[in-house]
């Protein structure tokens, strides 16, 4: 949510040139093998994700999908016939993870070509209450629970979180055919690619590193100008920033030379990126700190009106508060770990500084 810019040097100037004014970046050959292909997000500020198609012996395998919609499906496949390929062409798709402009795809794909599908266990395991129709009113209620007792204002509590409703018309469903584990060397005829779990993003988000290409697919892992969102939410793990910055740390030490990410535009300097990116964070905690320590005992909700973000809170439309809210509750569960901060259980939940700290942020006596 908020951003997190630092210079990187492009891969494609071209590339960087389409995000920054707004446009759309070609279809391109990367590399001798591996396509580029720009399928795009309706009303979203992300406007496109990008999808990778990796030629094999018989075809091709996808990294990533994209979201399910007849505008996303054609551009697609114009894409793949750019490169040389169909539809029916597409043997495997590799889902970096389970949010619905990488999955919501999947499921026609594999309608139409027969190609398996590979995820992950931990997002594989939230197909069933993220986009069953049976489950989601569950997944919803929980969400709706879990934003009252971090404060938001119950007039919009039915709004906040009914909007994943919203993103359940993108996804066509499927169960994948494999899931990939961790270290996990994939199958594909002429490639060496290896699977590296990086949590924090979604449980289950993989990144995929080819040695030999040295290349980095980073899905929303690694991203060249913002950050990808890492929230306590209903179907995170406890702790998922911590989670996060752990497999920053995993993804920083690979020999690569190109970072290949689901959105934006590809770029150099992997290392440099992730260092930026954890000092990120380590920012948000410490203004956060700050902020707790000027004003003890608010609930989340208040506390995240009150920071930095990349446009004003009022400006901000009702789904990304939501992720803001829980962008700001991940930080303070991380806080929280490190006894940094404390949480006063109750109806509302209310996040103070440690006791000995005084309103200033001095330590008292």
């Amino acid at each position: 949510m908020a951003g997190a810019a630092r210079g990187v040097t492009p891969a494609n100037e071209a590339q960087r040139t389409a995000w920054r004014t707004g446009g759309f970046p070609d279809v391109e050959k990367v590399r001798p093998g591996v396509w580029s292909i720009p399928v795009p997000i309706p009303q979203n500020p992300l406007r496109y994700v990008l999808v990778y198609a990796l030629e094999v012996p018989d075809g091709v395998v996808i990294v990533d999908a994209g979201w399910d919609t007849d505008e996303a499906y054609a551009a697609l496949r114009e894409g793949l016939a750019t490169a040389g390929y169909v539809i029916g062409d597409v043997k495997g798709v590799l889902v970096t993870h389970i949010h619905a402009d990488h999955y919501g795809l999947a499921g026609r794909v594999r309608e139409d070509s027969g190609a398996w599908v590979g995820l992950h266990p931990a997002d594989a395991a939230l197909i069933r209450d993220r986009y069953d129709d049976d489950y989601l009113d569950g997944l919803i209620e929980r969400e709706r629970s879990a934003l009252r007792i971090a404060g938001a204002p119950e007039e919009m509590l039915d709004e906040l979180a009914g909007s994943s409703k919203m993103l359940r018309a993108f996804v066509t469903v499927v169960k994948p055919d494999r899931l990939i584990e961790d270290g996990e060397r994939l199958d594909l005829p002429g490639w060496n690619l290896r699977a590296l779990w990086t949590p924090g993003h979604s449980p289950g988000h993989l990144c995929f590193v080819e040695p030999d290409r040295r290349l980095l697919f980073s899905g929303d892992h690694v991203l060249p100008r913002i950050t990808p969102i890492v929230a306590v939410h209903t179907q995170s793990p406890p702790n998922p920033l911590a989670d996060y910055l752990d497999a920053l740390a995993k993804v920083r030490d690979e020999a690569v030379d190109e970072v290949l990410p689901a959105h934006e535009y590809r770029f150099l300097e992997l290392a440099d990126r992730v260092d930026h990116v954890i000092a990120h964070h380590h920012e948000r905690l410490e203004e956060i700190e700050e902020q707790l320590a000027l004003k003890s005992g608010v609930t989340c909700w208040e506390l995240a009106t009150s920071l930095t973000w990349s446009r004003p809170w009022d400006t901000i439309v009702p789904f990304m508060r939501r992720a803001a809210n829980n962008e700001t509750l991940a930080h303070l569960v991380w806080l929280e770990a490190r006894g940094r901060v404390r949480r006063e259980v109750g109806e509302r939940e209310r996040w103070h500084v440690p006791y000995g700290v005084a309103a200033d942020g001095r330590g008292e006596g």
